[in-house]
């Protein structure tokens, strides 16, 4: 949702998840929430999974079988297994009657499994007939005569290949053209991907229904990969963007109108409230400032504290993207966040440290004794690259150097989907059902035609898409991972998880009242799971 970390690049890529510095609101439940009571899962052998939409439990489930990757259709609409996701995919019959093992040997994505088709038999036979008949040796083709096609002079067999290819392809869905333009691509087969992608462009639209708009853009990166020119066009589309302040607004648009960022923010500062609530000398590290108004909610907070505020030092890491954002330096919200502290009564230091994740080290974060250490980690470790792209393996390096100051609690949020190692067409297929469902989120809140929601997606998610497909190696920044796969590596790095309290579920419940009923919430494995329908988009989770 923010690609800030990883190679330094010329410019900066708008995000979904800042939250605009102007207009902010206090988005929490009222200070009630923190009833400092204490989550324990332990009474259960099992995993407890709550899913709730809105403000009502609507399926409990305990005990069910603990396994590492199988799927079991164990009721409608409902797979999981200790080590997964709680939100199930919509599957076919036959996908679910098959155990299924992501790329990396971690948890299984919620939809990542799903063939990107329909297990109908007339489709699938389409699509193998596309795959087996029209991919076969130019040789075998009979090329009795010769032809032109839209004016270019061609041989018999690409004109037969190209009518055979348009046949089939009037039969597909978008999802499923989509797929078999990624498959084309992954092959080298540029004959069938040029034909595939030319019936693509007159079914897409940005203004269409959510799979049109979303395909607007995997077709982009398609186009972009298959000319091997990923990394090119990214960098363009980055230094091509808008100013700070049109970003601001197009931030604040998704802000309002999906949950997304609230969830993480609210998470977050739930989980270090709770952690810091008998400290007199807190010091938080962010990881990804941005624009800092996540803080007001806690600063706020510790103004009503019994007996007087602790002292409050906020150590901000930045990079240049959030500093085009702003319009500015961390400076702005040291100020901001000091402006907030003084009004409050909240004795306040503001620290900044503009630099990448991938540069930071332990004197940039300016660790004092007797301060208790909060780490605040949002949607920015996925962005960090890892031992598949340099040996300096940066994820887990900056995991150590966190364990190794002895944080009080570390809050994690990430986008639960699997890209980090996946080859092409598993990321593709990814990539396409995870966007799938948060389009969906998107145009339940707002029309087909309105420009402020177009203008938000192009410039604050289209180019996460692209940047998926379409580059690899440093230049591809995306690189999510699983919450089973989060869990190894704070496990190994040295850290426990640490169960969340009920008032962080309370708080997102009651925010997730302003939005479509559609949302759902679900707590499993220690985690909090925030999704669309059956598909599992967010998790919050909090360490020791």
């Amino acid at each position: 949702m923010q690609a800030s970390q990883g190679p330094e690049r010329s410019g900066s890529v708008p995000k979904l998840y800042h939250q605009p510095m102007q207009q902010v609101q206090q988005y929490c439940t009222p200070c009630r929430s923190f009833d400092n009571s204490i989550y324990n899962d332990s009474s259960s052998s099992g995993t407890q999974i709550f899913f709730q939409t809105q403000n009502e439990q609507f399926f409990t489930m305990d005990s069910f079988p603990a396994t590492d990757s199988a799927i079991y259709d164990v009721a409608p609409s409902l797979s999981v297994s200790s080590n997964r996701s709680p939100f199930s995919p919509q599957c076919s019959p036959s996908y679910m009657s098959e155990p299924r093992r992501s790329y990396d040997n971690t948890c299984i994505s919620p939809v990542s499994g799903c063939s990107g088709v329909d297990d109908d038999n007339g489709k699938k036979h389409v699509l193998r007939e596309l795959k087996n008949k029209l991919l076969r040796p130019e040789s075998d083709i009979d090329d009795s005569c010769s032809c032109s096609f839209n004016g270019v002079v061609s041989n018999p067999s690409s004109l037969t290949r190209r009518n055979q290819v348009l046949d089939i392809a009037s039969r597909l869905d978008l999802k499923e053209l989509l797929v078999s333009c990624a498959e084309a691509v992954a092959e080298a087969d540029i004959l069938t991907a040029e034909v595939l992608m030319n019936v693509l462009e007159q079914r897409v639209s940005v203004s269409g229904e959510p799979m049109q708009r979303l395909s607007a853009y995997m077709l982009e990166g398609l186009r972009a990969r298959l000319l091997s020119s990923g990394s090119i066009i990214y960098k363009k589309l980055k230094c091509s963007e808008p100013t700070g302040s049109e970003l601001l607004s197009y931030m604040q648009v998704l802000y309002h109108i999906c949950p997304y960022i609230k969830f993480a923010y609210m998470s977050a500062n739930i989980v270090i409230a709770e952690a810091m609530k008998n400290e007199n000398r807190i010091h938080i590290i962010d990881f990804q400032i941005a624009q800092g108004s996540q803080w007001i909610f806690l600063i706020r907070n510790l103004a009503r504290r019994p007996g007087g505020p602790p002292f409050l030092r906020i150590t901000g890491v930045d990079d240049f993207q959030s500093a085009h954002v702003r319009g500015g330096g961390l400076q702005l919200v040291g100020e901001m966040l000091a402006t907030i502290a003084k009004s409050c009564g909240v004795p306040f230091e503001f620290h900044g440290a503009a630099l990448s994740g991938c540069k930071v080290k332990l004197e940039h974060l300016q660790i004092r004794h007797g301060e208790s250490l909060a780490v605040n980690f949002t949607y920015m470790l996925h962005h960090m690259p890892d031992e598949s792209v340099s040996t300096m393996n940066h994820r887990d390096r900056l995991l150590r150097l966190v364990k190794s100051l002895s944080p009080k609690i570390v809050a994690l949020v990430e986008q639960e989907l699997n890209t980090n190692t996946a080859p092409f067409l598993l990321r593709f297929r990814e990539t396409l059902d995870y966007h799938k469902a948060m389009f969906e989120s998107v145009d339940a809140a707002r029309p087909r035609d309105d420009m402020q929601r177009i203008s938000a997606e192009e410039h604050c998610i289209a180019r996460d898409v692209v940047n998926l497909i379409a580059c690899e190696g440093a230049d591809r920044v995306e690189r999510h991972e699983l919450f089973g796969k989060w869990r190894s590596r704070l496990s190994m790095a040295g850290f426990t998880p640490c169960p969340l309290s009920p008032s962080v579920g309370e708080a997102i419940k009651y925010m997730l009242r302003e939005y479509s009923s559609n949302y759902r919430l679900a707590e499993s494995q220690g985690a909090l799971y925030l999704g669309w329908k059956n598909r599992a988009l967010v998790t919050s989770s909090a360490w020791q």
